[in-house]
């Protein structure tokens, strides 16, 4: 009996420590060929990364080791450290790639703008043993660091992107993209690690939102509605006052709410110009603006200057309406959005030119012949009445 109590305990015991061992991180159990051994490790959440490390407190110096696999192309890789905050502007980046002759390169690179080519430079605080490796389809930087103050937690970013000859090209930067969820923060001293999302990809994508309900949405839907009531000249106040309130939404979405993040943006990203894009926001936000307070100051029907206005009014809704759309789908590119929002948004915009085309058919021809058959038909009665009328006398 106690021989069996002990055999049990003794297969529980090993199936805990086999499954200690399983759970594991993959970066634990990795050997390094140089004979460096690393007492800390953690592998990254995205980009097929992990980084290793020693941390000497005492000197505040850290010996790292950034290994990215899955190498299967000539890439570039980097890992950063950022002493003043969270994002990619003012991080200290230590790059490698493989150049076209098949020697590896590995400097330091301070990150000062979006637009970087990786170029190399000093960063703000000593690096020494610089090296790196390339075989076996991995790539690993080797570098030592001493950080300045009394600090162990540091926020650090890790990258990996394709090349051009010699010189490194920017990433993929799609709201999907794990390149831009290569982001965190680590301590040295505990080895936690806590990955955390760029407020500056959030913002894009709020952005993106805001745009796309206001102007690409909203907007066309006012037109539409717009259409209806010429054509039909339709007095119903519901339908004029949908037009309104979607013009009006559109506009504090967009114009105010969409306008305002494009300029964040654009102050938290000096580096990265979008000229098209931002050209036609800001003429856009005039348009809409001219629109929204050109109705204030409207002149009644029988001023003579009414015809312009309408003029004004039908051609500055058709350029807003016209730009919005074609930004819309710029935005797309820019976020590298995926197929199912280009889809998507083009399914609206087809169902509502759909809707348009069939206004018009109405509006030119079948109420044409309506009212061309109720004058007839009047007549017709008229003159039924006349004869009965004749025939009673």
């Amino acid at each position: 009996m106690a021989r069996s109590v002990i055999f049990i305990i003794a297969i529980f015991l090993s199936f805990c420590a086999l499954s200690c061992i399983a759970q594991q991180q993959p970066c634990a159990t990795y050997k390094f060929l140089n004979n460096k051994h690393f007492s800390s490790c953690s592998d990254l959440p995205v980009l097929s990364s992990s980084l290793h490390w020693n941390y000497h407190p005492l000197s505040n110096r850290v010996d790292v080791a950034f290994r990215h696999t899955g190498v299967t192309d000539r890439r570039w890789i980097a890992w950063a450290v950022n002493p003043t905050s969270e994002g990619m502007i003012g991080s200290q980046a230590i790059v490698s790639f493989q150049r076209t002759d098949g020697s590896l390169a590995v400097y330091t690179s301070p990150i000062t703008s979006y637009g970087t080519r990786l170029e190399q430079g000093n960063l703000s605080f000593p690096v020494s043993d610089l090296s790196a490796t390339n075989q076996n389809n991995e790539m690993i930087i080797y570098a030592s660091l001493e950080l300045h103050g009394n600090i162990s937690t540091v926020n650090h970013l890790w990258q990996a992107g394709p090349m051009s000859e010699n010189t490194p090209m920017m990433h993929s930067v799609g709201p999907s993209s794990p390149n831009v969820k290569s982001i965190g923060s680590l301590d040295f001293l505990s080895g936690r690690v806590k990955a955390t999302r760029s407020s500056s990809a959030t913002l894009k994508n709020v952005h993106g939102i805001l745009n796309t309900v206001s102007w690409g949405i909203l907007m066309p839907i006012g037109a539409v509605i717009a259409r209806y009531l010429k054509r039909f000249e339709s007095a119903d106040p519901l339908w004029f006052y949908l037009h309104v309130s979607c013009q009006l939404l559109a506009y504090i979405l967009g114009g105010l709410s969409g306008f305002g993040t494009g300029i964040v943006l654009s102050r938290r990203s000096p580096g990265m110009e979008h000229s098209c894009h931002k050209i036609i926001g800001i003429v856009l936000f005039c348009l809409a603006t001219t629109q929204v307070f050109g109705g204030l100051v409207r002149p009644d029907k029988d001023s003579k200057y009414r015809p312009f206005f309408n003029w004004f009014h039908f051609l500055a809704g058709c350029s807003t309406l016209i730009l919005s759309i074609f930004n819309i789908y710029k935005g797309f590119d820019l976020l590298h959005a995926a197929n199912f929002w280009r889809l998507a948004y083009s399914g609206i915009i087809l169902t509502l030119l759909l809707v348009t085309l069939l206004l018009e058919i109405c509006t030119r021809w079948c109420l044409p012949i309506t009212k061309r058959s109720m004058p007839n038909a009047m007549e017709k009665n008229t003159s039924t009445v006349i004869a009965v009328a004749t025939m009673e006398v």
